[in-house]
């Protein structure tokens, strides 16, 4: 449905816009400076590495868990959801198992020092923007709710960001280890 108004009724994304609630657009800023701020390089505690993977994972739960009414639709999306992310954790590991090489784990102060990077914002984007569009594709057609293609659809797309999420973690994580 978004795409036909897209393409034949353009207009239509300024009042979709418009009656997106205040909340949405606060959590997209609240999301895009925490995204920034993984652009910089900076020092973070091993508690703060973790919150981005274990936030982007409950923010992408949750949006499964209420986009969809059946309990069929639930327990299968987020089975899939789990088969997704670990299958997109595994292979990105595969592809690039160790953390970047400028990046340090200091094992007496417990910090470590991280290069900027772009890959988290658009991460961070990327599980919005799909949140988002559901949910206006479901305001738009509420019997989307039970189509179980569409909410494995979702869920396979949410495993495949929150798989990149996980996969830097244990990145980091090694870190640790090889540091004691």
């Amino acid at each position: 449905m978004l795409m036909q108004i897209l393409i034949h009724q353009p207009r239509m994304i300024g009042t979709i816009v418009e009656h997106t609630p205040t909340w949405v657009w606060v959590l997209l800023v609240a999301l895009l400076a925490l995204g920034v701020s993984q652009c910089l390089p900076r020092r973070a505690s091993q508690t703060r590495i973790a919150v981005l993977p274990v936030v982007m994972t409950a923010f992408a739960l949750i949006g499964l868990i209420t986009a969809f009414v059946g309990i069929g639709q639930r327990v299968s999306a987020t089975a899939l959801w789990l088969v997704c992310t670990a299958g997109c954790t595994a292979l990105a590991l595969w592809l690039q198992p160790d953390a970047p090489a400028d990046t340090r784990f200091d094992g007496t102060t417990r910090h470590f020092e991280l290069p900027g990077s772009a890959l988290p914002l658009l991460m961070i984007l990327g599980i919005f923007l799909i949140k988002y569009l559901v949910g206006v594709e479901l305001a738009m057609q509420p019997a989307m709710a039970s189509d179980l293609t569409f909410a494995l659809g979702v869920a396979a797309l949410y495993g495949l960001f929150n798989g990149v999420f996980t996969a830097r973690f244990l990145r980091l994580w090694r870190l640790t280890r090889t540091a004691r």
